[in-house]
């Protein structure tokens, strides 16, 4: 098993949201992939962008660039 690490999550009200945020992510060159939401976090489609902590601030920057339709961004173990 995978040791628990931080990250930094990105939550969506909708898929559309989710899949823009990867495409967006993947032409960017920003890593992480999409994946289920952790119980401790909600999200209304289901997805989440998991992301290393040192990419917060890009994704933040991108979120505001590309007008994404995001729901929240978190650090949590996962």
């Amino acid at each position: 098993m995978k040791p628990r690490s931080e990250q930094c999550v990105v939550t969506f009200r909708t898929t559309a949201g989710a899949m823009a945020m990867e495409a967006a992510c993947k032409e960017s060159g920003l890593p992480g992939r999409l994946i289920p939401v952790p119980r401790s976090v909600t999200a209304g489609c289901g997805l989440c962008w998991a992301a290393p902590p040192p990419v917060r601030d890009a994704l933040e920057e991108l979120v505001i660039k590309k007008h994404l339709d995001v729901d929240g961004i978190y650090a949590i173990i996962l």
